[in-house]
């Protein structure tokens, strides 16, 4: 069995500025049409895509003169975003059941922002790369007809894995900060799966240091936490002077941080697989899901640890891992911080600071988070047996 790897590949569109034009009034005209179809699906209560096809298909191109596949793409858009709503209530996201901000999600249709993305399909864009070298165009459906030569630009690396697809999966249509983007969705092969021969590389997360691993190696967070809080003081100081400049420079800059981050992300797991990967071991990393529900912190410390972006990087190190056939599994990270690797003994009084580890039993010192690592490694190689050996798994007893 073939495993495929989802990658999302960004194209930036060079169009003149009728073809900016057409693009815009397609943006508009689709996020119009989406948003009066999730008012319509809301009264009605009517969220299936195959009902919604049947009942609104027609009116909705009809209204908004939508051609046929971009009509089912709208349709699709916003049943999607239902289905995510849905989820997100299931999962708590909005507050227990009867709190004022869930209310207001359950009660109000989903709107969509005039120029927010817009998905297509092959029926819809098409295509033609060129030879190696050249950066190609793409043909595009709009509501001002086919626009078919649009140039492109995008990274060599990223334009040569389009070229080595037969078949390129759906693609969004964005326009941001004034540069129009495509988002296009490849599939590529996952490596063979390569068996943890020599044990698992362990992971630990933290804020002080980002990610440190059981070899000792740390990625310390000082130089993103100093960047973060420089944009801190500065989106207070241009928030306080409410002018038009500020709120310009305030909209230039709203992604700059987010950008930082991701680029330290890609960095640090990039690091992290290739180092298991030279080695022939696995990568075990402690699971943080839901950290934020359960944490409970000082008032300053709150920003630090909600804008650090911890599910980005357990992201960026699965897929990273799937393509280089290395083995990735979560550990429950209760008790690692406090444990001694050596001999074993818990205690909360182990770590004696953020760094020191002392324990309390073997006299044995060390970095907390490098104690942590080593303890997340050991967990990796037990989770491993447990998935290839579930007979060997133990059973819990009822309580």
């Amino acid at each position: 069995m073939v495993i495929n790897v989802k990658q999302v590949v960004q194209v930036r569109l060079l169009p003149t500025p009728e073809q900016a034009s057409a693009l815009g009034d397609t943006l508009r005209v689709c996020n119009t049409a989406a948003s009066w179809l999730s008012a319509r699906m809301h009264t009605d209560q009517v969220f299936r895509k195959f009902d919604v096809h049947k009942r609104f298909y027609a009116e909705l191109r009809e209204r908004f003169g939508l051609a046929a596949q971009p009509a089912i793409r709208v349709i699709g858009k916003t049943v999607d975003a239902y289905t995510t709503l849905r989820a997100n209530l299931r999962a708590g996201n909005y507050g227990p059941p009867g709190s004022d901000r869930r209310r207001k999600a359950e009660d109000t249709p989903i709107r969509f922002r005039p120029l927010a993305g817009q998905p297509f399909d092959a029926r819809c864009l098409s295509w033609q790369l060129g030879d190696a070298g050249r950066d190609g165009t793409v043909s595009i459906w709009t509501v001002a007809g086919r626009l078919r030569t649009v140039r492109i630009v995008a990274n060599p690396r990223h334009l040569a894995l389009l070229r080595s697809r037969s078949a390129i999966g759906e693609t969004d249509l964005l326009h941001r900060d004034g540069v129009w983007l495509l988002h296009a969705v490849v599939d590529s092969p996952e490596a063979a799966r390569r068996e943890p021969a020599n044990g698992f590389l362990g992971v630990d997360l933290g804020i002080v240091n980002i990610a440190t691993t059981s070899d000792g190696d740390r990625f310390c967070g000082s130089r993103l936490n100093r960047y973060r809080k420089r944009q801190l003081r500065l989106r207070k100081r241009l928030q306080a002077k409410k002018t038009s400049s500020a709120r310009r420079l305030l909209k230039k800059r709203r992604r700059k941080e987010a950008r930082f981050a991701a680029d330290v992300n890609h960095r640090i797991s990039k690091n992290i697989v290739a180092e298991a990967e030279r080695t022939g071991r696995g990568i075990a990393v402690e699971e943080l899901t839901g950290i934020r529900a359960r944490v409970r912190l000082r008032k300053p410390q709150r920003a630090t640890l909600h804008s650090w972006a911890f599910a980005q990087l357990g992201q960026f190190l699965t897929y990273k891992a799937q393509q280089a056939g290395v083995v990735v599994v979560q550990v429950d990270p209760a008790y690692t911080s406090q444990t001694c690797h050596a001999c074993g003994y818990v205690d909360k009084r182990n770590r004696r600071s953020q760094a020191v580890f002392h324990c309390g039993r073997c006299d044995f010192v060390g970095h907390a988070d490098h104690n942590a690592a080593l303890n997340i490694a050991a967990c990796g190689v037990v989770c491993w047996g447990e998935v290839m050996r579930p007979d060997a798994a133990p059973i819990l007893a009822a309580s």
